[in-house]
């Protein structure tokens, strides 16, 4: 394994990949949703610390996000699994899935 030289924080990661910062530390905050390691607390204080995420971090959940997205079913039922607040699933379910689509699917070449 490589040795981590750095990591980006959940915020920065939500911009890279055009999420919801709420919804990725959702996701993250429990440590076994990704692979061990992949996930970095940041201590900038007593009782305060960010999470972070490595480079396999960040592919894991944009694999993880992507393959969610497949169907409307699929991403509602990744929410109920992967997200424990209520009402940050009913912001996210409001908004519209951005399902994935397969170019064979799409009528794309």
């Amino acid at each position: 394994m490589a040795t981590v030289t750095y990591v980006r924080t959940i915020k920065y990661v939500a911009e890279i990949l055009g999420e919801d910062p709420e919804l990725l530390q959702a996701i993250v905050s429990n440590d076994d949703n990704l692979t061990y390691g992949s996930i970095i607390s940041v201590y900038n204080g007593e009782d305060e610390s960010i999470s972070a995420l490595t480079d396999d971090g960040m592919e894991e959940l944009e694999q993880m996000l992507s393959y969610a997205r497949r169907s409307t079913q699929e991403w509602n039922d990744f929410l109920d699994s992967f997200v424990d607040d209520e009402e940050l699933i009913a912001r996210i379910k409001a908004k519209s899935p951005r399902l994935r689509c397969n170019p064979p699917l799409c009528g794309q070449n």
